[in-house]
């Protein structure tokens, strides 16, 4: 049933689009683009220093976890 509406569909002659609806698509689509970019350069720097912030916390994370676990073993005898 689907091959045959793809059969009929490739019978009907293209749609005469608009000189105004073409302006106004790749307009939006030229606006879309310009709008990420803006976007993407405003985040960027956020990003990093949200970056660099988890993986300073996450150092000192780790290196309280390190400590707590040396505090918990029993010390070996000296002797």
């Amino acid at each position: 049933m689907y091959f045959a509406a793809l059969i009929t569909a490739a019978n009907v002659p293209p749609v005469q689009v608009s000189p105004f609806i073409k302006m106004a698509r790749y307009s939006a689509l030229l606006l879309g683009i310009i709008y990420r970019k803006k976007r993407y350069n405003y985040l960027k720097p956020i990003a990093e220093k949200e970056r660099r912030t988890e993986a300073e916390e996450k150092m000192k994370r780790e290196e309280l976890e390190r400590s707590a676990k040396l505090l918990r073993k029993p010390m070996k005898p000296l002797f």
